[in-house]
């Protein structure tokens, strides 16, 4: 035989470590499926940490094989690297092993409240919780992880004071250099305790509806309607205002309206909502109204208001409604469609005037009134008129006439005989 504290021995304690690290994982992993036929949380347990455990064991046992078989000559320098490196190594696998057990804690809790029932809202704000705390989990557990490797370097031990007196002033630069990282990460923290949120809420956020599908510490991805993803930073939701239609309750109440005719017949329409109702399973039975809400105008307008259960159906239950009723207006109720009336309105025929006396009348400085007329009268009072024998109105040059009258407005004039009868 070899002896133990050989070259040949070192190889072959490392070969039985690794056959009883093998042992070992079997005879647990047996235990547990044992178990996990009247339980489920063992399996649960074996898909968590089974290669976090077994890595950690086999770390384990090598580093005792190793530190019992190894030959004494072996130089220091040797010796001390060799074990420095299974301590890096057994505190990463433990650290591992430590962060997926609790990994397994937190989702035998989240096992216990379910999202698929009516009323999920508490099971959702603790799921939501939970989610944050696991993300909590595995950072804070790869910082102190890399905090204990680090703390086995004896150079980094003698440093430790100056490090320390200098983390003011790199806190400092740090928080100023990562301030929007921050928030986000305060910003999620807050989220996640604060119930502003949860996991699979309703929410209308930059005029997209959809459901909250991830809570992170840094960011929120909303799962819009049309199966896109919106990402939004944690922030977004503790400085800018939106809508969460599931914060208390899941039952939505929602409305359709029509702008109709005011020939409609409300009652018609009211008693066709009530037949809708009663022959779907979209409605939740506690609110199914019809009502005119204005009239003014060429419409009437009249909202339907109906409830459901939850967002999603809802939307459906209203498609639904404002189908059925507009097919019922259709086939039914044609009056009840909308119209746009015009009405026209024929102007009275007017005389048409001679053209002669239409321009003469236009010509005139006073006229189109009975004060007017009345005026021009005045006028034309004022001044004789001379006329020959046909009675046209003859020129005559003012300083002609003889003496007015006084007060009489009118001189009288010898009438004018033609030319031809002074040559007769």
């Amino acid at each position: 035989m070899f002896p133990l504290r050989s070259w040949p021995g070192l190889a072959l304690a490392c070969l039985l470590a690794v056959v009883v690290a093998i042992v070992v994982t079997a005879v647990l992993a047996l235990i547990l499926r044992l178990i996990g036929r009247r339980r489920q949380w063992p399996e649960l347990l074996i898909r968590h940490v089974r290669v976090p455990f077994r890595l950690f064991l086999l770390v384990i046992v090598l580093w005792i094989a190793v530190a019992l078989a190894l030959p004494p000559d072996t130089t220091a320098a040797w010796r001390s690297g060799l074990h420095h490196t299974f301590l890096i190594l057994s505190i990463a696998t433990g650290v591992w092993f430590a962060a997926a057990f609790l990994i397994f804690v937190e989702d035998l809790g989240l096992a216990r409240y379910r999202l698929d029932v009516p009323d999920n809202r508490y099971a959702r704000r603790v799921r939501t919780q939970v989610l944050i705390l696991r993300r909590l989990t595995v950072v804070a557990a790869v910082v102190i992880g890399l905090g204990a490797i680090l703390l086995t370097f004896p150079a980094l031990q003698a440093a430790g004071a100056s490090l320390l007196a200098s983390a003011g002033i790199i806190g400092i630069i740090a928080g100023v250099a990562a301030q929007s990282s921050l928030a986000n990460l305060f910003a999620g923290i807050q989220l996640a305790f604060s119930d502003a949120i949860r996991i699979d809420d309703v929410v209308v956020v930059e005029e997209q509806w959809g459901t909250i599908e991830e809570i992170t510490l840094t960011y929120v991805v909303v799962h819009v309607w049309d199966d896109r993803r919106l990402v939004l930073p944690s922030t977004y939701f503790t400085t800018k205002p939106f809508e969460n239609w599931t914060r208390q309750h899941s039952e939505l109440l929602g409305s359709v309206e029509f702008d109709l005719d005011w020939r409609v017949s409300t009652g018609g329409m009211r008693a066709e909502l009530n037949r809708i109702l009663a022959t779907t399973d979209l409605w939740d039975h506690r609110t199914g109204i019809l009502q005119v809400t204005d009239a003014v105008g060429g419409w009437v307008r009249v909202r339907v208001l109906v409830t459901a259960k939850d967002a999603p159906t809802l939307f459906d239950l209203r498609c639904l409604v404002r189908e059925r009723l507009i097919d019922w207006m259709q086939r039914y109720s044609p009056v009840s469609l909308p119209r746009q009336r015009v009405e026209l309105a024929e102007e009275p025929e007017q005389t048409e005037r001679p053209p002669r006396a239409r321009s003469e009348e236009e010509g005139r400085l006073f006229s189109g009134t009975p004060e007017n007329e009345q005026r021009a009268q005045q006028f034309t009072d004022a001044i004789p008129v001379i006329r020959d024998v046909d009675g046209q109105p003859v020129a005559v040059d003012p300083d002609d006439l003889p003496d007015r009258q006084a007060g009489a407005g009118h001189a009288t004039i010898p009438p004018v005989e033609p030319a031809d009868k002074e040559n007769r």
